[in-house]
């Protein structure tokens, strides 16, 4: 034989009639947005509200996520280019060796001037600053702070992949748990229903 809830008819501070259950709460003992609700409908209002909190977090870890990806690319061309400007040295070149840069687009600018800052110069206020002679030095140094950059950046974009794909799993935790609440409190009203 099924186990059931006893209840019995109370009325509230309102004369309202409410059920108590044998453990003494009421069925609408529960208050979301200033309504009264039964438990069932509070913790499935709890999981959807903790699925809609974490796709908050989804949006602008996504957006860094494509700012990063954006950033890379930009590195990987900046790169490229002063890989490409490092072969126009002569292995053994000396200190006086210079070659001048070519290619760096307006997009690639703040990046540039950030590695370059890194490596300990003082980016120009001349935008063109990188068509200027460099030294062989000048460029390794570069090249050497690029690929810092960009393994910094590969660094932490698998932490934002493995934070990305555990707000996922938790989403779809919340969205699952809603759901089945959602099917239970369901299954037990047509059950109660049909045992009238």
């Amino acid at each position: 034989m099924a186990d059931t809830i006893a209840s019995v008819a109370v009325t509230n501070n309102a004369g309202v009639d409410v059920f108590k259950t044998r453990w003494g709460s009421t069925v609408y003992d529960y208050q979301l947005n200033g309504v009264s609700t039964d438990f069932q409908d509070l913790m499935v209002a709890i999981s959807e509200h903790r699925a809609t909190a974490v796709e908050g977090e989804v949006a602008p870890l996504s957006t860094r996520m494509r700012k990063r990806n954006k950033d890379l690319e930009l590195l990987g061309s900046l790169l490229a280019i002063f890989s490409q400007t490092q072969s126009k040295y002569a292995h053994d070149a000396d200190g006086g060796a210079q070659a001048s840069v070519s290619g760096v687009t307006s997009e690639m600018v703040p990046l540039a001037c950030e590695a370059y800052r890194r490596k300990g110069g003082t980016p120009s206020t001349n935008l063109s600053w990188w068509n200027e002679p460099w030294s062989k030095s000048s460029v390794d140094g570069m090249v050497s702070v690029l690929k810092s950059m960009i393994d910094e950046r590969n660094n932490a974009a698998q932490t934002d992949m493995t934070r990305l794909q555990s707000l996922v799993d938790r989403r779809d935790e919340s969205f699952t748990t809603a759901t089945t609440l959602m099917t239970n409190v369901s299954e037990t009203r047509d059950n109660a229903i049909r045992n009238m």
